[in-house]
């Protein structure tokens, strides 16, 4: 097989391919045997039909496309490895001259990634935010634990954000009471945006016995339906908070003063805003190289991903969200590239504990044990998008520890010393 590669932009190559009659042979044969076991000829079982008697039941030509057909992916993937080239999205095949017993020549256009000229990491820098812990950062951790330990009371006031009510919600579209859209002595948090859009705004100066009604997109109806939502309340509790004292801070921890939980919860916000550092200058890195650097993407790969976007949403005539979804695609498609090359250069590859690790965290966030989300991940053909995440988080994060990193203070920020340690595992007795 003979090749060549030709450049048509940083984004996309022409591969030109020929094929001598040896190297198809193999293919022909198989095509012979596939449409032995089809076809019906009086005289002969299925599967042992000779050749001759294919060619004069079904025709050569027939053969010869099932066998072009099998063989040229093959011959493409060959050619595409002979020239290195990192193939993105569906080919373009083009048969240009076949000759039976003789030669197949065929032309392939095709997306691939662009060359990203990777800059010499050693000599960026990084500015980040200073640690510095809040006195309302403290009040806001205090108030949190304290609001665990509260009592509600009734009051005779109109409701306010942050207190509680309790109210009957009724939905419906033009008059019509929605099927399941009636709900009875719900508890709700004013102002925590936890269930129907509008809700918060419609509570807050409502008192004991009073009816409103509001206009929202209602769950489970169609995007651009919406109803009213009529709400009753029934109760409206405000929460009392224990006073923020030694005698709390008995209660509600393991210090006996109020000063020593405070100054617990400097230390711990201040450790978790070192470790925001971390993940700031990851982000600035990132967003950084992206600035920097020029990263082409293929114009087919993203009005394809667009396309399947809006199809998806139903908005294919929307323009203005057609301008949103191309730019984040070409956002994302960027990155990649940029992360990808990172990983080729630098050699990345991740282990298994890396990959577990990943997948456990993940799962977490989707509520879902860990095993059954590797289920779904694999059902969905997901595994291969997983490990490519994982590999391009680490291939950030190698080239992070080559970055100078400060903060606006000046002070040097060590990353490594940023990075959770693993626990000790005491030696056996």
């Amino acid at each position: 097989m003979k090749s060549t590669v030709e450049t048509l932009s940083p984004t996309r190559v022409k591969l030109d391919v020929e094929v001598t009659f040896a190297e198809l042979t193999p293919h022909i044969d198989a095509a012979y045997k596939k449409i032995a076991k089809q076809v019906n000829i009086p005289g002969f079982r299925k599967g042992h039909v000779p050749a001759a008697m294919i060619d004069q039941r079904v025709g050569r030509g027939s053969v010869l496309d099932e066998a072009i057909n099998s063989a040229l992916p093959e011959f493409y993937s060959q050619a595409a490895r002979e020239h290195d080239v990192l193939v993105i999205g569906r080919p373009e095949v083009d048969i240009k001259e076949f000759v039976d017993k003789e030669k197949l020549v065929f032309v392939v256009e095709v997306d691939v990634r662009p060359d990203v000229k990777l800059p010499d990491f050693s000599k960026i820098e990084i500015t980040v935010d200073d640690v510095k812990v809040e006195d309302k950062d403290v009040e806001e951790q205090l108030d949190g634990l304290r609001a665990r330990f509260g009592t509600l009371r009734t009051v005779e006031r109109a409701a306010k954000d942050g207190d509680f009510v309790t109210i009957d919600l009724t939905a419906r579209i033009d008059g019509v009471e929605v099927d399941g859209g009636k709900a009875n002595e719900i508890s709700y948090e004013v102002g925590s945006d936890r269930m129907i859009d509008g809700l918060d705004a419609a509570l807050v100066g409502m008192a004991i016995g009073e009816t409103k009604t509001f206009t929202t997109q209602l769950v489970g109806q169609k995007d651009d339906e919406k109803g009213d939502v009529e709400i009753v309340v029934k109760a409206v509790k405000e929460r009392e908070l224990p006073a923020a004292d030694d005698a709390f801070a008995k209660l509600a921890s393991e210090f006996d003063t109020i000063a020593e939980l405070r100054a617990d919860f400097v230390e711990r916000l201040g450790r978790v805003k070192k470790m925001e550092q971390g993940t700031q200058a990851r982000d600035l890195l990132l967003e950084k190289l992206l600035a920097d650097l020029d990263i082409p993407v293929p114009e087919g790969m993203v009005e394809a991903e667009v396309k399947d976007h809006l199809e998806g949403e139903g908005r294919q005539e929307d323009a203005d969200h057609r301008s949103e979804v191309d730019g984040q695609v070409r956002s994302s498609l960027r990155s990649d590239f940029l992360l990808d090359s990172i990983i080729k250069s630098e050699q990345v590859e991740i282990t298994e504990m890396e990959l577990t690790e990943y997948l456990v965290r993940t799962s977490q966030r989707y509520g879902m044990a860990p095993e059954q989300f590797a289920q779904e991940l694999q059902k969905a053909g997901q595994i291969g998008q997983l490990v490519a995440e994982v590999s391009r988080a680490k291939a950030l994060a190698v080239v992070l520890e080559r970055v100078k990193v400060s903060d606006k203070s000046g002070n040097a920020i060590n990353l490594e010393e940023l990075r959770p340690k693993a626990p000790e595992v005491p030696a056996a007795e």
